[in-house]
């Protein structure tokens, strides 16, 4: 499987060049997210490499006409797909079977004082996980709700 190639992706969706790969493993049940960086945000190329997922994604640049509107879809081993985030969407996945392994191809470093998030159970945002009691970190569990977020702590 071709996983990659920096000309069809910067033609067809004005992807900015990658500059950083990471590499996410997480067991069963476990949920991560949701996750952004408010200021240089980055884009972000998801392939699931094993196992199974929910991935979840929500827009949250302001002057988009989806903003808020969260979107979600299984990813899988089986049949290889991968998602392409612009800038200024959070992002997070639930673990579907025993273990996953996700690969992230990121437009800018992380940068962990930048990392803000949503709360993975905002009833606005209405996301039906499939696992109503996930194992979350503390952290991603203590994540403001959408409407509690302040404009400066959105995606610029």
């Amino acid at each position: 499987m071709e996983n990659w190639r920096s000309s069809d992706y910067e033609n067809s969706l004005g992807c900015k060049p990658m500059v950083q790969q990471n590499l996410s493993y997480s067991t069963s049940n476990v949920l991560r997210g949701m996750h952004y960086q408010v200021n240089n945000p980055q884009s972000q190329i998801v392939t699931i490499i094993k196992g199974k997922v929910l991935d979840v994604i929500i827009d949250l640049r302001k002057s988009s006409s989806t903003f808020g509107h969260a979107i979600t879809l299984e990813l899988d081993e089986i049949k290889p797909r991968q998602i392409y985030m612009p800038p200024g969407i959070a992002h997070g996945f639930q673990v579907l079977g025993n273990e996953a392994v996700l690969h992230y191809m990121c437009s800018r470093y992380y940068d962990q004082t930048n990392e803000c998030g949503v709360r993975w159970d905002d009833p606005d945002l209405a996301i039906e996980w499939p696992i109503k009691n996930p194992n979350i970190s503390d952290r991603d569990n203590k994540f403001p709700l959408l409407t509690n977020i302040l404009p400066d702590d959105l995606p610029n």
